[in-house]
């Protein structure tokens, strides 16, 4: 899997029972709607999201009256075996077929931000924020992006992905691990 997508699950625990997963809600909200030029991404992103859980509940928002034409908004509760996360995935229609897509993988450890950091994110830039705020990116990790909040006792950590004009095609950006 790759480094970007891999990033949208790399510090929860997996459910080695549940290594089949759960039926991908989000790709059967998405169809029963009407989207199809966004589905390819919206199936991916969403498949990554899910690998490994448990269960997994959403919310869906949609322009109604163009459901493929408009924006495609979901937030997602997922569930593994003693832990839990958000994922937030929007995807945009663009012209010419493509889509403009954004991943955020929500969750909290029970660790320094500071350790997860120096542990995980070695060799990223970093942008400090605010003093409790820090911004992650590798160059090696295209439109992928981790901010990690001080919430003592733990660590809020955000897993962003971004890629314009994805298409089929295109897939999506595959940095090195």
């Amino acid at each position: 899997m790759p480094a970007s997508y891999a990033q949208m699950r790399a510090d929860l625990p997996v459910n080695k029972a549940a290594a089949t997963g759960p039926k991908n809600l989000l790709t059967d909200a998405a169809q029963s709607i009407g989207v199809r030029q966004c589905q390819p991404a919206i199936t991916r992103l969403s498949a990554l999201a899910i690998n490994g859980t448990r269960s997994h509940d959403l919310l869906v928002d949609w322009d109604h009256a163009h459901p493929d034409r408009g924006p495609f908004f979901s937030l997602t509760g997922i569930e593994y075996a003693g832990a839990s996360a958000a994922v937030s995935i929007t995807a945009v229609p663009q012209e010419g077929g493509a889509c403009s897509v954004s991943a955020e993988r929500i969750s909290i450890a029970p660790y320094s931000c500071k350790s997860i950091a120096d542990t995980e994110l070695k060799g990223y830039s970093v942008t400090s924020l605010l003093p409790t705020f820090t911004a992650y990116v590798s160059a090696s990790e295209p439109g992928g992006s981790v901010s990690l909040v001080d919430s003592p006792p733990g660590c809020l950590i955000i897993r962003r992905y971004v890629q314009y004009n994805w298409t089929e095609q295109t897939k999506m950006a595959t940095p090195a691990r």
